[in-house]
């Protein structure tokens, strides 16, 4: 971590900075941009720090290149140039970047697997279901999943995105039989907890000097993160971090 911005009751951890890219860890329950509901989001938090920090004037440029649900914290990349972001937004729509997620299923999973379903998103609720290919508006889904630990009827699992479709993690596990835990939306989590679901880890092409970047962070060592914690420790420290 090379800076912290403080803004009301979040603080967001910078990562990594320069001319092309600003790598943050987004914390839980913050928008990523601007929505209906009209809290404060991370996409105008960082171009507050930007703005103050090298006291640029009027609008600041900072391109959204990929997205994480508001509920899911967890390592983000951000574009500084149109040059980087529309060659990262190419790198994560080719998937060429390698991005994976930790979540905590409920239920033992005892071995990994691909999942691979179709889903249409309701445009009136937001919610995603799973529907048979040839249901109008069909999107293919596909994810690995592969379990690092099991506890107290716990699965500790990484997962790997081969498609980008919304909520595709929560509704495919849940799909599964493996809805995560603290999911209100897809896996009956209750008030207070905090879906266990973080984007722990992001490799990728830096877009103008072409070298391998890698970054990590580890989930809140809090809510079902706790159950796993020494899993978690050895897999960040074999992420990188």
């Amino acid at each position: 971590m090379i800076d912290r911005i403080r803004a009301g009751k979040y603080a967001v951890d910078v990562l990594y900075e320069d001319n092309h890219l600003l790598v943050v860890v987004k914390p839980p329950n913050l928008p990523v941009q601007a929505d209906s509901s009209g809290d404060d989001d991370l996409l105008s938090i960082l171009k507050r720090y930007i703005g103050n920090k090298y006291q640029k004037p009027g609008n600041v440029y900072l391109g959204l290149v990929h997205r994480l649900d508001r509920p899911v914290g967890g390592v983000m990349v951000f574009a500084r140039t149109s040059k980087a972001a529309a060659r990262l937004s190419a790198a994560f729509a080719a998937h060429a970047q390698d991005k994976r997620y930790l979540a905590v299923l409920q239920g033992e999973m005892t071995r990994g697997t691909t999942l691979e379903d179709w889903l249409v998103k309701d445009g009136a609720t937001g919610m995603v279901r799973v529907v048979a290919q040839d249901a109008p508006g069909a999107k293919r889904a596909r994810l690995e999943t592969r379990p690092l630990a099991r506890r107290d009827g716990l699965t500790l699992s990484e997962v790997t995105l081969h498609t980008g479709r919304a909520h595709q993690i929560r509704v495919q596990h849940a799909h599964a039989g493996f809805p995560l835990w603290g999911d209100a939306r897809y896996g009956g989590g209750r008030p207070g907890q905090q879906i266990a679901l973080w984007a722990a880890s992001l490799r990728f092409e830096h877009p103008t000097r072409h070298e391998p970047m890698r970054f990590a962070s580890a989930p809140p060592e809090a809510g079902a993160w706790l159950k796993f914690w020494d899993e978690i420790g050895r897999y960040m420290e074999e992420a990188g971090e």
